[in-house]
Parts: structure tokens; C-alpha cells; sequence
């Protein structure tokens, strides 16, 4: 199976703290691919390792096949990758339908009319103004953002936080509506067992380093584990890193 993303040896700095530490991991085409880890983990740091918001100082960031290291952002997002920030990000004082028209997409099958047809609400709210809108409404407009990127692949980070369980259950439908259109996705959630749920593989990091690296059902089934990463606690991971099974490059 070819991969969407290649990450091999990350270390990436903020001024002088060391936040990671020979980070490795893959996203297989097609797939959803969880990232877990306690907060403070290196999970958000490694994102923007890949989207070239903080470049790392070592190792290697592929996309497709094409080494994009240290490329800036809007070149890795023309390489087709569609990044949906912690916070979601929009514009506060422009309305739907305008925070709609700020990215300058790629050709493909997603616009304005048919990201409408994908979240009806965003349709009957495209006069408000970001600001109005709920948190689920938000989260909903930051993806729509993302996909009108035309991506190839699509990275989240937090998508569920701060949402109603009503409301993360739609966004994570929308995400593995996703995959079965033929997207990658690298999915950060603090949500575990929803995370684990959609995903087809885990990665799990702890103090800047991959700790786990598994097939995401293998890890749903640990219930001790999942309880431990639920926890915000990743007290007893290192050293699994040697056994645990890696998707290849």
C-alpha cells in the first residue's frame, strides 16, 4: 500500500525546548490514521512539523512521495493537503459564505455548492457572521474550509473538542465519509475510543517519541490502555515502541 504522508526522524524545537524526539510515522492512501497521546505529548508539534508551521531542525516529512521537509505551508497545501488547526481557526467578522471564499482551492469535486449539500446547516447559516456560530457549526466550517483545498489528504487536530456528543458523532461521520471517498486522513483526537473506532491504524506518542504504532483495532481491544491514554496519562507506553508494529518507510 502507497502512503500519503512519510515521517521519519522528526526532531523539531521551539527556541531551545526539544519537543520532538525521532518522531516516525506513516498514512497509508485511503486510510484514517490516529494520532494519540496525553496533552503536552508532541501531537499538535508534529502537525505542524507537517504542514511546515514549524519546521523541525532534523529528520524527514514526504507527501505522496515528494519530500516537502522544511517546504512553507502554502506549498505543502498545493501538494494537497488540507489542514484543520486546533481552535478551528476562522474568520470571526466574515460570514459563512465568505470564510468560504478565503481559500484559493485546487481543481476538483469539492465547492461552495456541493460543501452546502455535505453540511446543510452551514447552508441555512451562510449569512452569519463566524462569530455567531456554535462551536459544532465552527468545527463544521474549519473542515469545510479544508476540503474546498480539494485535499488529497486531510489532517485534523481536535476536531471533537469542546463539541456536544451529538455533534462529534457527525463530524466523525463526515470524516470517515472521507476515507470512503478515497481521502487520507490524520486524525489527533483526544476522544480515544472515537478516534480508535474510525481508525484503520494508531500511532501513540509520549514525550515527543512514537511509543505505539499499531493496527487501531489491536488497540481499541487494550482496554487498559485506551483507559490509560483517556486518562491523559501515557505512564507505562516507553519501551513499547521496540515490539509494537510500524507500517513500512
Amino acid at each position: 500500500m502507497t502512503e500519503a504522508l512519510t515521517v521519519q526522524g522528526l526532531h523539531t524545537y521551539y527556541d531551545k525546548s526539544h519537543i520532538l524526539h525521532g518522531v516516525d510515522l506513516a498514512v497509508a492512501e485511503g486510510t484514517i490514521t490516529a494520532l494519540l497521546g496525553r496533552n503536552g505529548a508532541g501531537k499538535t508539534t508534529t502537525l505542524r512539523s507537517v504542514v511546515g508551521l514549524t519546521p523541525p531542525r532534523a529528520g524527514r516529512v514526504a507527501v505522496f512521495g515528494q519530500e516537502t521537509t522544511r517546504w512553507p505551508p502554502f506549498r505543502v497545501a498545493a501538494r494537497g493537503v488540507g489542514y484543520v488547526p486546533e481552535g478551528r481557526r476562522i474568520f470571526p467578522n466574515l460570514t459563512v459564505e465568505e470564510n468560504l471564499k478565503v481559500p484559493r482551492g485546487r481543481r476538483g469535486a469539492w465547492d461552495i455548492a456541493r460543501i452546502y449539500e455535505l453540511f446543510p446547516r452551514l447552508g441555512e447559516r451562510r449569512g452569519n457572521r463566524g462569530r455567531q456560530l456554535s462551536g459544532g457549526e465552527q468545527e463544521m466550517l474549519a473542515i469545510a474550509r479544508a476540503l474546498l483545498l480539494n485535499p488529497r489528504l486531510l489532517i485534523l487536530d481536535e476536531p471533537s473538542q469542546g463539541l456536544a456528543p451529538l455533534v462529534v458523532r457527525e463530524v466523525f461521520r463526515i470524516v470517515t465519509r472521507m476515507r470512503a471517498e478515497g481521502m487520507s486522513v490524520l486524525l489527533v483526537e483526544q476522544n480515544v475510543r472515537m478516534g480508535l473506532a474510525i481508525a484503520d491504524h494508531a500511532f501513540v506518542l509520549d514525550n515527543g517519541a512514537v511509543v505505539y504504532s499499531g493496527p487501531a483495532r489491536e488497540l481499541a481491544a487494550d482496554q487498559a490502555r485506551v483507559e490509560a491514554l483517556a486518562g491523559a496519562t501515557a505512564e507505562g507506553w516507553s519501551g513499547d515502541a521496540t515490539r509494537a508494529p510500524r507500517l513500512s518507510g
